[in-house]
């Protein structure tokens, strides 16, 4: 119970932190602030990925396809509908801040089902011909916004507002990491252990192993489709190239750098 209390008020910190960081911002050179942004969204992507690879010991190599998920979702919702919003809520603080966590939570989702479509078919398998079906996965999803005219296809989609800020991309990281650590130590969260140490045997005392393999897949992908809308309203333009194999492959290494297993190590690693 102690534990848990911590754990809250090291969130609550970390969030008043990026607060107080954000504040002085204007402070920092725009190319180092950029830096320390994508740091951030690293961190969330790199953490949230080693709720797969880490703790379930699954291997996804797709990861990149839920990020490029979240920032399409995202960044189209809020340049074709921000003016219709602004127009019913006004544009103030208040309203540009709810508009961008709304359309962050709807880009997460959206790739959290995208995560669910992939992952209850393709769970059943292991090893080598999961990341086999992960990438194809993540390379599928690259080649359809890339034919997509409607979200700017091959040229890319431009004209996204620049909301992101320190706080928006620190908070995101506090909360993905209050929740997978959360997750990991609660009674639930031991079964995702429990499927990585020993598949056959958990299966065997009746634990339903693809039930956490799809639940771990898509809290990845949510995490990761945010990650993705913080990344698209940071840059104010995204590619299809920009979520590719090699994208993947960085996140990836940023887990096995930081111990698959270990948040403290991948936060770091990021």
């Amino acid at each position: 119970m102690k534990y848990r209390h911590i754990k809250k008020w090291i969130l609550l910190a970390g969030i008043v932190l990026s607060a107080v960081a954000s504040h002085f911002s204007g402070a920092i050179n725009s190319y180092y602030l950029q830096i320390v942004i994508f740091i951030g969204i690293n961190i969330t992507l790199a953490v949230s990925l080693n709720l797969i690879n880490g703790y379930t010991g699954q291997f996804s190599l797709g990861h990149a396809g839920f990020m490029a998920i979240g920032a399409y979702v995202s960044a189209y919702l809020s340049t074709e509908h921000s003016t219709a919003f602004f127009k019913a809520f006004g544009t103030n603080f208040f309203s540009i801040a709810l508009l961008f966590i709304g359309v962050l939570i709807a880009g997460g989702l959206v790739a959290s089902v995208a995560g669910l479509i992939v992952g209850v078919p393709s769970l059943r398998l292991k090893g080598d011909y999961l990341a086999i079906v992960t990438l194809g996965f993540g390379e599928i999803i690259r080649v359809l916004i890339q034919n997509t005219d409607a979200i700017g296809g091959p040229r890319g989609y431009s004209g996204i507002a620049s909301y992101t800020t320190i706080f928006w991309t620190y908070s995101v990281v506090a909360i993905t990491i209050y929740v997978v650590v959360s997750l990991i130590d609660s009674t639930y969260g031991r079964g995702f252990l429990t499927v990585r140490d020993d598949e056959v045997a958990s299966e065997a005392v009746g634990i339903n192993t693809t039930r956490y393999k799809v639940t771990a897949f898509v809290l990845g992908a949510f995490f990761a489709g945010v990650a993705g809308g913080l990344y698209a309203h940071s840059t104010t333009y995204i590619n299809p190239s920009g979520f590719d194999f090699q994208r993947s492959i960085e996140i990836v290494i940023m887990v096995i750098l930081g111990g698959m297993g270990s948040t403290a190590g991948v936060t770091f690693a990021a």
